[in-house]
């Protein structure tokens, strides 16, 4: 009961934070992110079309504009009012985009109704996802795409800074509060018990560094990320992981 007490906080505190914060502000200067992740989405998605997306925690609609190059229909699920009234206005010349006030984990949406699912940057406001894994299987039709992107909590320099003290990293939620971050292969355990393969790895962001904006540019290092992104997939290098999921 505890447990449960401590998710349902968790979430509620997410949702107040989110509706304090312009999402749209922390965007600015990082465009480099920005289009590292829609790269990883076009590699991810590459000639596929779907018919009803939903871009699950979407703030105030970034990716979700991208996902009409993909679907037919994008839903933007969000928990934040401010983030929706932000998107109004952002996404005014893209009907293709409805707007929903929605938990992740409570989607209120019929079983099997949609076909893609996208979730980026949710993960790190989330100590156990297994209710919105146990969501999206829900939703999602059989053999349906779900696209996951997740904080790293086993990249490079973590590794690193375990292994000079002869550790690895451990498997379990690495704090107490959030933001969190996630060990990829406890994350791909849960999505397995809750129904999805994995077909395809990507490592997020390698070069995600303000020094490196600097010196290299955003032409540059985009050029780098495209190469590194399947490169450094199986070492999990990156800040970032990123999923594509088959429902079973």
């Amino acid at each position: 009961m505890a447990k449960v007490k401590t998710r349902q906080l968790v979430r509620k505190t997410i949702q107040t934070e989110n509706s304090e914060f312009n999402y749209q502000d922390f965007w600015v200067g990082r465009e480099y992110e920005h289009a590292a992740e829609e790269m990883a989405i076009k590699r991810l998605l590459k000639g596929q079309t779907f018919k009803h997306a939903i871009d699950v925690g979407g703030g105030y609609g970034r990716l979700s504009k991208f996902l009409t190059k993909f679907a037919d229909k994008v839903t933007l699920v969000e928990p934040s009012q401010q983030q929706l009234d932000i998107a109004k206005i952002y996404l005014k010349d893209v009907p293709q985009v409805e707007r929903k006030m929605l938990q992740a984990a409570d989607l209120k949406m019929p079983n099997s109704s949609v076909d893609l699912v996208l979730i980026v940057r949710v993960l790190h406001r989330l100590s156990d996802p297994k209710p919105e894994f146990g969501e999206i299987a829900r939703v999602l039709t059989p053999g349906g795409t779900f696209i996951l992107e997740f904080a790293n909590d086993a990249h490079f320099l973590n590794r690193l800074r375990y292994g000079v003290r002869g550790k690895k990293v451990p498997r379990t939620t690495n704090a107490q509060q959030a933001p969190y971050s996630h060990h990829p292969k406890t994350i791909i355990r849960l999505l397995h018990d809750a129904g999805f393969d994995v077909e395809t790895i990507l490592s997020g962001s390698n070069l995600r560094s303000p020094r490196l904006k600097k010196v290299l540019g955003k032409n540059i290092m985009l050029g780098l990320e495209r190469v590194l992104q399947p490169m450094l997939a199986p070492l999990y290098f990156g800040p970032s992981v990123w999923l594509r999921l088959r429902k079973k």
